[in-house]
Formats: C-alpha cells, sequence, structure tokens
C-alpha cells in the first residue's frame, strides 16, 4: 500500500500545517493563545458557562487534557471554572473579561486565515472535502479502528 496515496497522512499533515500557520499569526500580532485555546474560547463565546464535561466533548478532548488546559487557561485569566450550586462535582466554565476581549481581538485573524485557506477552492469542493472528513470521522467513532492488528 502507497501510504501518501491515502487519507491518513494529508489530514495530518494540513492539521500540523493549519497549527502551525495559526500559531505563527498569532505571535505576529502578539496574542498569547495556541488554536486548541482559541477553539476553547470560541466554544464559550456559542455556550458560556458549560459544563466542563460538557466542553469536553463540544470540543473533542478528554477530560484530562480538557482539565490541563482550563488550568492553563485560569492561569492566564481567560475562563473561570465555578463548582455547579446543586453539584458540587460540576465545575462550569466561564470566559472572563479578558477572554471575551482576547476572542474578539483574535477572531478576525482566524476569520482572514479560513478565507486565504480556502481562496480558489469552490464551494463544492469544500462541501465535498467535509463531506469525506466526516466520514473518515465517522468510521473512526463507528468501527473498531483500534483491533485493525488482524490481516
Amino acid at each position: 500500500m502507497d501510504l501518501e496515496k491515502t487519507l491518513a497522512p494529508w489530514l495530518g499533515k494540513t492539521m500540523k500545517m493549519i497549527d502551525n500557520h495559526i500559531q505563527d499569526l498569532f505571535y505576529e500580532q502578539n496574542i498569547s493563545l495556541t488554536k486548541t485555546q482559541w477553539i476553547l474560547l470560541k466554544k464559550l463565546h456559542e455556550k458560556d458557562g458549560v459544563a466542563q464535561q460538557e466542553l469536553a466533548f463540544l470540543t473533542g478532548r478528554d477530560k484530562t487534557s480538557l482539565t490541563r488546559l482550563v488550568n492553563t487557561m485560569e492561569k492566564k485569566n481567560l475562563v473561570a471554572r465555578i463548582p455547579s450550586k446543586s453539584d458540587k462535582r460540576i465545575n462550569h466554565i466561564f470566559l472572563t473579561k479578558n477572554g471575551e476581549s482576547l476572542f474578539k481581538e483574535s477572531l478576525p485573524i482566524i476569520e482572514k486565515f479560513i478565507t486565504a485557506l480556502q481562496e480558489n477552492i469552490s464551494e463544492e469542493e469544500i462541501n465535498s472535502t467535509i463531506a469525506v472528513i466526516k466520514k473518515v470521522q465517522e468510521n473512526l467513532i463507528s468501527k473498531s479502528i483500534k483491533g485493525c492488528n488482524s490481516n
């Protein structure tokens, strides 16, 4: 099998390039955020005060890595973790004023990046690519890909 003619390396290389480019753009604008932190800000901007466990689901992260991410962002005063009044085991995550401000400052940078990223790609090609990626994600979720050891 020629791996260069399969989706996995192309998806991986592309995501790494996107991550690096966003990091460079933020650095150039003196914005102290990673792409992962920006995604969390975006999710909280859309749905502030969400339970930490739900936020893990919304961001596609496991609970442990989300906890580390929230801890880092709390130290930067971008988010606040507030225990639920009804169940102290549940933490709700809120954007702080600093977090909201940084999100609003960085949003035009991301929007400009996405526009440049999709330049010379038709809406039909974008929709088709999204459909293929969704199928890949469905395969990862529905099939026991971890057990692909057998021949």
